[in-house]
């Protein structure tokens, strides 16, 4: 029974030697699980070699120097999402937000000395990794600090009601620009996508009187669209009438005036002719007149010049005489 234990039990070389293989092989694999790494499609890799930058590496699987370079993996293609004013717990149909007193950072002050409660939303993507891990300490924080910075500077520009109606969007645009601007000049590598104001608000404490202020303000626009209505309805109207009577006016000065100068055109020529023949031309206007008003005479009397008694030729009693 001993003699058969002696046979199954391996010699000490041989043991020493397996066991060499063993930790030789996982010293290898370590040393190839440490020189392979992997760059997923939407990221860039920045491989590190003592701490110091020495290339950056494309999406795909990549060899490095094992326990000497290191691998930043930066998501160039993700876009990333800072919330000011509000937190979100979960986004969806009914989307959830963190309770909380945000107000010190969406508190500002408008240009006109009034108090609005900004919230907005700034969204970004890094163009450049090695900016981004090596010009910044804090890239996060960095963004955070100067999009407040850059906002309550352009709220402060304007009005509150620019604000809260009609500029939101300008706001927004000339925030990103300047925003922007700023991270170029700090080399962060960051490239802002979008500056969207998401809810601007009056303080709790005079929403009531705010509600009245635009309230009074939209009877006033109504009242006043109101009034221009009436006034398109009146005024087009009464410069037409005032046209048509000034048309009217002119067409009669025109008629009159080309009357009056054909009826002295023709005294003119009638005079020449006179003139040329005086005593044809007065026995022709007297037969001419004559003519013209003899037919409109009911009952004509033709008396004898030499005649000293009238009287008696009259049939006053209706009948006889001479017609």
């Amino acid at each position: 029974m001993a003699y058969e234990e002696d046979e199954v039990r391996f010699p000490a070389s041989t043991y020493r030697r397996w066991v060499g293989v063993g930790v030789i092989g996982i010293i290898l694999l370590t040393v190839l699980i440490s020189a392979l790494y992997s760059v997923e499609p939407d990221e860039e890799g920045v491989v590190k070699r003592f701490g110091k930058y020495v290339r950056t590496t494309q999406p795909g699987l990549h060899a490095k120097l094992p326990f000497v370079e290191t691998v930043d993996k930066v998501k160039v293609k993700h876009i990333f999402k800072e919330e000011f004013g509000f937190r979100t717990l979960r986004a969806g149909i009914k989307t959830i937000y963190a309770p909380g007193n945000f107000s010190g950072e969406s508190l500002m002050l408008t240009g006109d000395l009034n108090v609005a409660v900004v919230e907005w939303i700034v969204q970004y993507k890094i163009k450049n990794p090695l900016n981004y891990l090596f010009k910044v300490r804090d890239p996060r924080s960095t963004i955070r600090a100067l999009s407040e910075a850059v906002m309550r500077q352009v709220v402060g520009d304007r009005s509150v009601d620019e604000v809260l109606t009609v500029g939101r969007i300008e706001v927004g645009q000339e925030a990103q620009k300047e925003l922007q601007k700023i991270l170029d000049a700090y080399e962060t590598g960051v490239q802002i996508v979008m500056i969207k104001l998401k809810d601007v608000n009056p303080p709790d404490p005079v929403k009531p009187s705010f509600n009245e202020v635009n309230e009074a303000k939209q009877e006033k626009e109504r009242m006043i669209n109101e009034a221009w209505q009436a006034y398109n309805k009146v005024i087009p109207k009464a410069k037409g009438e005032a046209k048509k009577t000034i048309s009217t006016a002119e067409g009669y000065a025109v008629d009159r005036v080309n009357k009056a100068m054909g009826e002295a055109n023709r005294f003119v020529a009638i005079w020449e002719e006179y003139r040329k023949a005086e005593d044809v031309t007065r026995r022709r206007l007297y037969l001419e007149t004559l003519s013209d008003i003899l037919p409109r005479i009911g009952e004509k009397y033709i008396i004898d010049s030499g005649g000293t008694g009238i009287l008696p030729l009259l049939p006053l009693g209706g009948g006889g005489g001479e017609k």
